[in-house]
Parts: C-alpha cells; structure tokens; sequence
C-alpha cells in the first residue's frame, strides 16, 4: 500500500492519493497480495470449470460443474483430476480459506440464488454466468502465492464426492463452532482498544468505496433495465411504419426511412446492451463483491485484535493482582519479624 502523509487523517474518495492502488487495481490483481520481482512467474496449476449437470432428487434440484484440474506440482499424487462439485461445495471452500487465512483477501463467489439481471435460478444464463464465475474463483486461487497451497483448496480439486463429504465432517464441531460465534459477538461489543490510525483509515475508505460503487451498480443495473425496454418498444415501431407505408402511397419513402432509423437504432442498442451487460456491469459487480469481502477481512482483523487486547488485559490484571499478593506477603512477613523481636525484648527484659 502507497505510503500517505501522516498529517492527513481522511480518507475520502476524492483524494486521489488516498489508497491509491485500491483505486487503480483491478479485482484481478487485487488477489495478488504478495509479488516477488525475482521470482519467475511459472503456471504449474491449471482448473477448468466445465459440463454443467442438473440434479433432481426427492428432496431438492442442483446444479454440479466438473472441475478438471492440470497440475505438475510434487505434493499432488497424479498430474490430472476430474472431480463434480456444487455451489455449496464451493461456499465450503471459501469458509474454510478466510477460516485458515482470516487476514488475507479471499476471492468472492457469485451470490447463491440470483444474479443481476437474472431471475430463473436454473436458466442456461444463469447456469453459464454461474459456470464463469466459479472457473475465475478457482482459478484466482490458484494464482495466489500462499491460498494456492492450502490443503482444503487441494482437496477440494482431487477428492471424489464421498472422500469430500468425509473430509467436511472432519471439521469444528458444533460446540466449537458455536464457541466461535460468541467470541466473535463478545468481541465486537467489547470493541477494540488501539486499533492503528493506517487500519482506522482504510476502513472508513473501504466503506465510502462500498457505498458509492453499490449507488454505480443499482444505477447501472437500472439503465441496461431501461435500455432493455426501450430496445423491445422499438422493435415493435419497425414494422408498423413499414406496414404504414403499404398504404399510404404518398408518405411510402418517409416511412421507409423512419423504419430503416428504427431498425438500425435497434442494432445499436442491441450491441450497447450486449456491452453493459457482458463487460460494463459484471466487473461493477465484482468490486461490490470484492468492497463486501474487504469489510469482511477488516472484521476479521479487528476480532483478532480484539483478542489480543482481552488477552493483554487479563495479562495485566494477572500481573496486578500477583503485585497486590507479593506486597500483602511482604507486609505479613514484616509484622512477623517485628512481633518475633517484640518477644526477645520482652523475654530479656524479664
């Protein structure tokens, strides 16, 4: 992160020296956290999400996507994996990677029922938007220098159904779990002490970016909503002029020409929504998502904080109150020495 003025204590978007690489960055590259300009940047891992297959069961309906994986990495017992995972395989995995890695960016996920734009869970739209969206997951992980050599991430690549579903269980039980949470709810009442001025300041930019990037994506959601209206009046409009003409023999080339506008005004507005909606609107998107996981890793470094401090606190009340027992002790063995020579006084006075 750019070093800032130390004088300088807002962290507003207007100041264009204010985290400036968040500014810059794109969500890609934001996942990079670490970079070594020595180190050769060599692909050893390569993940394909593919083949999309419905399930149908008594209980409920599902998508499984077909995760084959390239690898020349020793710690990988073959060179090639083909696995079927779900979308609740995929949320598995990016719990346990914040739980193993709290401080680290993990990548986001889709949103689990609907994608903008979108209303039919299990439409070939939204199968293949989903299908892209979880191939960029996976694949960001693996260009990671340190998530891409977790143990749940190779996991998740080469274990079949039933090893996976055992591995799951394998997991913090319930009581853990649940210990976890009011920790976590303790914490964030107790709130933290000395939390550094650089933290306090990005995260007060995080929100800001956050706030106005969601007004960009409903704004922008918005628009390709209108345009999409406005792209199927005027498909309607074109042949009506054009049957106009038919009948009015004096006005046959005015019509013309207005259904020919018509029609070309829709090609231009079919590509400009083509446009918004395949590369404008999902990379918004993807910096709501990526706003939401930043405040999310803040959280977490702030309950990690809170820790601490409740730990050097306890720490310091133990340290006073061994103070208090080494001082009482103290006094207590004064008073005894001091009685003890009141008694030798007394017996050789007698």
């Amino acid at each position: 992160m750019a070093s800032r003025n130390p004088t300088r204590q807002d962290a507003t978007l207007n100041d264009g020296n204010s985290f400036s690489p968040l500014m810059l960055a794109s969500p890609s590259s934001m996942i990079n956290q670490i970079k070594f300009e020595d180190e050769p940047e060599v692909k050893d891992l390569f993940i394909t999400v593919d083949e999309p297959e419905s399930h149908i069961t008594a209980i409920e309906t599902f998508i499984t996507y077909r995760i084959a994986t390239k690898t020349t990495r020793g710690e990988f017992d073959s060179s090639e994996f083909e696995v079927r995972r779900r979308y609740q395989d995929f949320l598995w995995l990016k719990s346990r990677l914040e739980d193993a890695h709290p401080t680290l960016i993990i990548p986001p996920l889709p949103e689990k029922f609907i994608v903008k734009g979108m209303v039919e869970r299990f439409n070939d739209d939204f199968i293949e938007t989903r299908r892209k969206a979880l191939h960029k997951f996976l694949n960001r992980i693996a260009d990671h220098p340190t998530l891409t050599f977790n143990e749940d991430f190779k996991i998740f690549l080469t274990a079949q159904a039933w090893e996976l579903t055992s591995h799951k269980k394998q997991g913090p039980g319930l009581l853990s779990r649940m210990g976890q949470t009011f920790k976590a709810v303790a914490s964030s009442v107790r709130g933290v002490k000395n939390r550094p001025v650089e933290f306090t300041e990005l995260a007060e930019y995080v929100e800001a970016f956050g706030q106005k990037i969601s007004v960009l994506d409903k704004v922008s959601q918005r628009i390709l909503k209108e345009q999409k209206d406005y792209y199927e009046e005027m498909k309607e409009y074109g042949p009506i002029y054009t049957l106009w003409s038919a009948s009015e023999e004096d006005l046959v080339d005015p019509l013309r020409g207005v259904a020919g506008c018509i029609d070309k005004c829709c090609k231009v507005t079919e590509a400009l929504n083509s446009k918004l909606s395949n590369d404008l609107i999902p990379i918004i998107h993807e910096y709501v998502l990526y706003s939401e996981t930043l405040s999310g890793v803040q959280r977490r470094r702030d309950l990690i904080q809170a820790e601490l401090d409740a730990k050097v606190d306890a720490l310091v009340k133990q340290k006073a109150d061994k103070d208090v027992c080494l001082a009482t002790w103290e006094s207590f063995l004064s008073s005894q020495s001091y009685d003890e020579q009141f008694d030798a006084q007394q017996e050789e006075g007698s």
